[in-house]
């Protein structure tokens, strides 16, 4: 689930385009999420099945060995079942718990198309069709600059950091950047 940063991103274009032609970046959003837990900031990371280092993100398949997805939706009703617009968005969430897509460009992009709506981007969004190489001054390419490994002020930067409120900000402080389903949670969409 993309991160604030990311969705800023995209909602500022009018297309974007996602590499799928790389080799499978370890450690990086694109299979992780940050979402604020009674005890902070808690990562929830969908399994893959092992990838070697010069497996196409395109290939690389969710593990489905642990019961990841009732764990995940588990985590996140216990962080937003009491935000003020959980009952109205859950249903559009779920769902995406109990699906079982091979691949994990399948699920990124089925959860971009949710956030996407709520949110009311209309962002064109397509599919590399060949490797991008970085640099290639046709893109501006974003794959190393929204990054979990790298700050926010880094770059380019897409994230206004104004704080808005959380369901358990009156014990911990404003956790800002998560995934973009706690400010849909807490804040509502458009």
């Amino acid at each position: 689930m993309p991160n604030i940063q990311y969705v800023r991103a995209l909602a500022a274009r009018k297309s974007a385009t996602v590499e799928q032609w790389e080799s499978f970046p370890k450690q990086t959003y694109r299979n992780r999420c940050e979402i604020a837990s009674a005890n902070g900031r808690l990562t929830l990371t969908v399994p893959v099945q092992k990838a070697n280092s010069k497996q196409l993100t395109r290939d690389v398949k969710i593990s489905y060995k642990e019961p990841w997805q009732s764990k995940h939706w588990h985590a996140i009703t216990s962080a937003y079942g009491s935000s003020p617009f959980f009952m109205f968005y859950m249903d559009e969430f779920e769902p995406i718990f109990r699906e079982k897509p091979e691949y994990l460009m399948d699920l990124n992009m089925r959860i971009l198309k949710v956030v996407m709506t709520i949110l009311r981007i209309n962002t064109k969004i397509e599919l590399s069709g060949d490797y991008i190489r970085e640099g290639d001054t046709e893109y501006e390419d974003m794959r190393n600059i929204i990054h979990p490994k790298v700050a926010q002020t880094h770059g380019v930067n897409f994230y206004d950091s104004t704080p808005y409120p959380q369901v358990f900000d009156s014990k911990m402080p404003f956790e800002p950047n998560l995934s973009v389903i706690d400010a849909i949670f807490n804040y509502g969409g458009v």
